[in-house]
């Protein structure tokens, strides 16, 4: 039974990660109908940023926060520069743009900062195991900064005009127009703030699998299951898919498939929800004429 919770409990804490980058999955989709394959690599560039700040001899908080402004920045950028111009762009073309970011940006990566793993620094310490040996202090920690930021974006997109006038334009870029919200910009912004959720996803998860140019990947397959179960249109939906993906992710590694296949978790969760329910457990069932 302990050995049951523990899982439960670590799974949580990774989860955390998952729905971060879940949520920044489902912001650029709401905004593009499309999904940001790059937004792992974007958060491992993030990382490394901060990374050299903090070897600069900046305070780890300080180097955060430096490395989540850059990220907000360089999200801005790409939809001005790049995204703005595949608006009418067929799906294809699209997806092709996503897969060439990723490929340039993990290119990017390795020739900036090389290709070695380096280890990441844990603001919250590397003490022995808290609460029975259940949860690390980092996993402790980060858990409490993902339910810090995952607050912070739910009352900033209720109960600000900035936040709403973001969810109108993805929602209904037409409408928002009419009544004088610059849809672009908006845009712009949503790009920005999905690099920073995922640059705060990052730099959370270096020190526990240690920081290299592919670092994300399979968390990014983690939080497209956690995004698909919760539903990709819906922002809360895709938080507790992330969380449950987490959970289910550690059952399954340790008592089912092991440690070796727990990628595979992932891969049967994404062909599950696709065949069973599409929408997700939260998301829309979109229906039109033909």
């Amino acid at each position: 039974m302990q050995g049951v919770l523990h899982q439960v409990i670590s799974g949580i804490a990774t989860g955390g990660i998952y729905a971060s980058v879940a949520l920044a999955l489902v912001m650029i989709y709401q905004a593009t109908h499309h999904v940001n394959f790059a937004q792992g690599e974007m958060a491992t560039f993030s990382t490394y940023i901060a990374l050299t700040l903090i070897n600069a001899g900046l305070p780890y908080w300080v180097a955060f926060v430096g490395a989540v402004a850059i990220s907000f920045a360089i999200g801005v950028a790409i939809e001005r520069i790049l995204m703005r111009r595949m608006e009418n762009a067929p799906v294809l073309a699209s997806v092709g743009v996503f897969v060439g970011l990723l490929l340039i940006i993990n290119s990017l990566s390795g020739w900036l900062f090389d290709y070695t793993i380096k280890q990441f620094p844990s603001p919250f310490g590397s003490g022995k195991p808290m609460f029975g040996g259940f949860v690390s202090a980092h996993e402790l920690g980060s858990t409490a900064v993902t339910l810090i930021v995952l607050s912070a974006v739910y009352l900033f997109f209720r109960h600000t005009r900035l936040g709403l006038g973001m969810r109108a334009a993805a929602f209904n870029p037409v409408s928002a127009r009419l009544v004088g919200i610059r849809v672009g910009w908006m845009l712009a912004l949503g790009w920005g703030l999905a690099a920073a959720i995922g640059a705060i996803a990052g730099m959370m998860v270096a020190p526990i699998v240690f920081l290299d140019p592919n670092m994300m990947a399979g968390i990014l397959l983690y939080a497209f299951a956690g995004a698909l179960l919760g539903g990709i249109d819906s922002p809360l939906g895709a938080v507790l898919g992330g969380f449950a993906v987490g959970v289910i992710e550690n059952l399954m590694g340790a008592y089912v498939v092991g440690t070796e296949l727990k990628l595979t978790v992932a891969l049967i969760i994404i062909v599950c929800v696709l065949v069973v329910k599409p929408s997700g457990l939260l998301g829309r069932t979109v229906q039109s004429r033909v």
